[in-house]
């Protein structure tokens, strides 16, 4: 095992950032944190305040941070350290440290071999903090041949990465939230935004690369595209073209709906709930970030990925936890009988392309 060690002064930095934190009403839960001594007492998180925890102490530990997750069965923040000393810092600022062998540095050298000479239609990877592993997958469309060269590049990478088989076909999802038409296809509305003070809605992209002009369930036109991005991202811009309700919030297909009230950042191990006019309704968990997917028309990166099930359909409905707006669905593999996995393009990241917010 490698092992790096933090000064003295970034221990004592990264103190400082929960001290904050804590100032400003963060609660903590107590953990069992049995990989080292315990020099703090983690405590109850909520999804949101882990998000800020781990972000603070990301920063401060630098390249001694190897990674976080949000343990949704007890409530705790969990950081993957390099040395000892590092999880002390972590135990010490209020989370659960683990000591893991693989950098994130390491883990981006991985990805980079991965890209170079595995980028073959039909697979994805995905960064695991649970596993400090890239998670490759691939999909039945990839052939012996294929799979031969996918293990022979995982196997090179000495430990960094692991290798599965999906049973479905990645693919996107065309169709979603509320059902959306044009030209003969179908996808869901993701969330309502507003950008310059004028109402706007946000969905896949490979929906508004292949469809311009929108039209709700009854037929009637309601938007006309406005930006698109497909492939390397997956997020569309439609903007009003009819003076019809448009609601920040999410159908929920029980006669209730969701309000959104902001954007959110997707956190490993999340509970999170999405909403597609094909499957309506379906729960999961978040299992991993910065995912790329080599669909038959193009890669795609920085995906959500999750186990939450979809259709096609389904493509650009929300993804979302509570109130914030989280993912726009995006495509995976396998269906609601069976389960699979699902990618979403980042909520975040579209706002800031488009300059837009949610609304």
């Amino acid at each position: 095992m490698k092992h790096r060690r933090i000064s003295r002064r970034r221990a004592a930095m990264a103190g400082a950032a929960v001290a904050a934190l804590i100032a400003a009403g963060v609660t903590f839960q107590n953990a069992n944190a049995s990989e080292t001594p315990k020099t703090g007492a983690p405590r109850t998180l909520s999804v949101e305040a882990a998000g800020k925890l781990a972000s603070a102490l990301d920063k401060d530990l630098g390249s001694d941070a190897a990674g976080t997750y949000y343990d949704a069965k007890t409530k705790q923040l969990v950081v993957n350290v390099l040395d000892e000393a590092a999880a002390q810092a972590v135990q010490a600022g209020g989370a659960r440290a683990r000591i893991v062998q693989n950098s994130l540095a390491e883990l981006a050298g991985a990805r980079t071999a991965l890209k170079k000479d595995a980028t073959i239609p039909g697979t994805s990877w995905a960064t695991d903090p649970r596993t400090n592993k890239i998670v490759v997958t691939a999909d039945r469309t990839v052939s012996k041949a294929e799979w031969a060269t996918l293990t022979k590049v995982v196997d090179g990478l000495g430990g960094k990465a692991e290798i599965k088989r999906s049973r479905g076909e990645f693919k996107p999802f065309i169709a979603g939230g509320d059902a959306i038409t044009g030209s003969g296809g179908r996808c869901s509305l993701g969330f309502n935004v507003v950008k310059d003070g004028q109402p706007y809605f946000i969905t896949a992209g490979h929906c508004t690369e292949a469809i311009s002009s929108w039209s709700d369930s009854s037929g009637n036109v309601i938007g006309q595209n406005e930006q698109s991005s497909f492939p390397g991202n997956d997020f569309g811009l439609v903007k009003y073209t009819a003076d019809v309700d448009h609601p920040s919030a999410v159908d929920l297909y029980d006669g209730s709906m969701q309000a959104i009230t902001k954007a959110g950042e997707a956190t490993v191990g999340e509970r999170v709930t999405r909403s597609g006019s094909t499957t309506q309704v379906h729960s999961g968990t978040v299992t991993g970030l910065d995912a790329t997917v080599n669909y038959a028309e193009g890669t795609v990166s920085g995906l959500i990925q999750t186990d939450v099930c979809a259709e096609p359909g389904d493509s650009g409905g929300s993804l979302f936890d509570g109130d914030a707006a989280i993912g726009l669905t995006s495509g995976g593999s396998g269906d609601c009988t069976s389960g699979g996995e699902t990618f979403f393009q980042p909520v975040t990241e579209a706002l800031s392309a488009f300059g837009a917010q949610i609304g």
